[in-house]
């Protein structure tokens, strides 16, 4: 008989939340994870994406903590990425329905004041990106020092985007009696020693052996090589294979992935984009769009993906080849979760093959030599469930989505101030440079001085107090090489 939350000492409040939403028997990550979190174990979780880490963390955090508390933060959870903590946060707000939990997410990319009021009302847990938890810090508008349980989420991400000096630095502002956890796909040697450095006899928990694939296994994987001129109309067909519902396409840059979405639009699919280049407020409409429905392919870049769980997706899409095998693993993680099942389609293009073949050894798939494939191919057709009439167009009867237009655009208050005002007695620096997407900035321009005594300049530039400028004298050269100074 499968077990249940109640059966893992879940508080009744929580169970009936989450069984209104049919979660009802815990994954083994979560199962596993549990138990031991609320007998106060530090502990390491690893488990594949998508097999249910976050509700792992979850439930240990909501009965660990008073809701509501006394306004302070009592658990904080870092997390890699925008999307990442939103996702968390849904599932806080979820499963702490009952119980009335305080949640603040913060990141970069919105404005500060939201943040602020929140927090001078009182919050129970905080979710956030490195950046802007540091920033708010600094600025003494975040107060750590009642945290009761740390949750570093996705710590090999952390470490990719390189974000582990910026955890320690928010460690060190944590009481040293707490609770930490960690949870990671995989255990690199830096992520090794930040759990060593941090976490007091932690139990380590795989939701899996050794031996099993780092793949999920309810995900059929399809690797074809393809020509870069036909992929647009491979890419077509793919979208229109039976059972399809959402799709996500992944490329390596923000050009490529704005080219493929403008080409799938002029070809009739309900499409967004999703990368680096876009605002927060842009990024946020087309997730909603196509959480809602209105869209139903989204194509994004690696880092601007990282975090997002969607249900639907019933198949991902490599339209460029990744660079390496965490980055596939990634990728095709965003479909098969939680027990589903999915379908992961990799083009592979001719100077991809060593990178491909990098992949395939790194994880024992056994795509060696990739099929030669074109959208004409009768083993595309075959293999996908496409419809032999499937052209490169979406006949316009299934154009049926609402479309990205259809989804509102919130205000974040991207274009207002980006950052708090400065607070008395902060040391007089502003806590560290400025971080409104968490990722590298470039220093601001020093501001030129100011004599007070005189007016500001005009728009050329001049001093208004100055001599008037002497014409120049400019020497004129004619076509025969021969002239001689003229006046200008």
């Amino acid at each position: 008989m499968q077990k249940t939350f109640a059966d893992l000492g879940v508080d009744t409040d929580i169970v009936d939340a989450l069984a209104a939403h049919q979660i009802i028997h815990p994954f083994p990550i979560q199962a596993l994870a549990i138990p031991l979190a609320l007998k106060d174990h530090d502990l390491i979780g690893q488990a594949r994406t998508g097999t249910g880490k976050t509700m792992g963390f979850t439930v240990p955090v909501l009965q660990k903590i008073d809701s509501p508390g006394d306004g302070k933060p009592q658990a904080l959870v870092v997390v890699p990425t925008r999307e990442l903590a939103s996702q968390v946060t849904r599932d806080i707000d979820m499963a702490s329905k009952n119980r009335g939990t305080r949640v603040l997410t913060v990141y970069g990319g919105r404005a500060y004041e939201p943040q602020l009021e929140a927090l001078r009302k009182g919050v129970d847990v905080v979710v956030g990106t490195p950046g802007r938890l540091l920033d708010l810090a600094g600025q003494r508008f975040l107060d750590l020092s009642q945290v009761k349980v740390l949750v570093l989420d996705e710590a090999d991400e952390m470490l990719d985007l390189g974000f582990l000096p910026d955890v320690e630095r928010i460690v060190a502002l944590l009481p040293t009696v707490r609770q930490t956890m960690l949870f990671s796909a995989t255990m690199p040697g830096p992520v090794v020693a930040l759990s060593r450095r941090y976490l007091t006899h932690p139990t380590h928990v795989r939701a899996e052996s050794p031996e099993e694939s780092a793949t999920v296994p309810t995900t059929s994987q399809f690797v074809f090589r393809t020509h870069h001129m036909d992929k647009p109309e491979v890419l077509a067909r793919v979208l229109q294979a039976d059972g399809r519902g959402l799709v996500m396409v992944f490329t390596r840059t923000k050009r490529s992935a704005d080219r493929i979405a403008e080409d799938l639009a002029g070809r009739g699919f309900a499409v967004a984009a999703v990368h680096g280049d876009l605002g927060q407020g842009a990024r946020e409409r087309a997730l909603r769009a196509f959480r809602n429905g209105k869209i139903d392919v989204l194509v994004a870049t690696d880092v601007a993906a990282r975090g997002i769980d969607v249900a639907g997706v019933t198949h991902v899409i490599n339209y460029e080849c990744p660079d390496d095998e965490k980055t596939y693993l990634h990728r095709i993680g965003r479909t098969g979760r939680a027990g589903g099942t999915g379908t992961a389609v990799t083009f592979v293009d001719w100077e991809d093959g060593y990178r491909w073949g990098m992949i395939n050894k790194a994880l024992d798939l056994p795509f060696t030599e990739p099929e030669e494939t074109y959208s004409t191919s009768d083993y595309l057709y075959a293999e996908l469930e496409i419809p032999r009439t499937a052209t490169g167009r979406l006949p316009r009867a299934q154009q049926t989505r609402a479309g990205l237009e259809a989804e509102d655009v919130e205000d974040l208050g991207e274009t207002g101030r980006r950052r708090p005002p400065q607070r008395q007695g902060a040391g007089g620096g502003r806590g560290g440079p400025r971080r409104s997407g968490d990722g590298p900035q470039k220093a601001a321009a020093p501001r030129a001085a100011k004599d007070p005594a005189k007016p500001a300049a005009a728009a050329t530039g001049r001093d208004p107090d100055a001599a008037p400028r002497r014409r120049r004298r400019r020497r004129r050269t004619s076509g025969s090489g021969t002239g001689g100074a003229q006046e200008g």
